[in-house]
């Protein structure tokens, strides 16, 4: 049986996938600059949550999240940019929202918020990774 949306979809897939990774890419370029300007609190967050190695981790974060969120933007191996972006979201979700520790001034719904929030991101990146180049005639 045929979807009577799919002639819409077909119209409409090279805005959707052009929205789809910009809005993604935002999603990681602004944290990422965010963490510049924010260095010190940043890292003192990730040694509250325990996170080891907190300071090269932290280094690395940076242009993972930005230089992948440019990617995601530019459309430029963004399949890679997106595999890698998942990871670095699923080690930030299990490090940082653990909803299931407590914190002091911590508030545990907020986190567990973040912690489904993220998972939903993690679900994007995993099928945009997933999918295939689309193969020019």
């Amino acid at each position: 049986m045929n979807n009577p949306l799919n002639p819409l979809l077909d119209r409409l897939s090279q805005p959707m996938d052009l929205a789809g990774r910009v809005l993604l890419g935002l999603y990681f370029v602004v944290p990422g600059l965010m963490k510049v300007t924010g260095f010190a609190g940043t890292l003192a967050y990730m040694k509250l949550h325990n996170v080891p190695f907190a300071l090269p981790l932290l280094l690395l974060t940076i242009p993972l999240q930005v230089g992948g969120g440019l990617a995601l933007i530019a459309n430029w191996n963004a399949r890679t940019a997106a595999f890698l972006l998942a990871g670095l979201t699923l080690l930030i979700n299990l490090s940082m929202h653990d909803f299931w520790n407590d914190y002091p001034g911590g508030n545990p719904q907020h986190e567990m918020q973040n912690f489904i929030k993220n998972l939903g991101i993690f679900a994007g990146l995993l099928l945009l990774a997933a999918r295939r180049p689309v193969q020019k005639p």
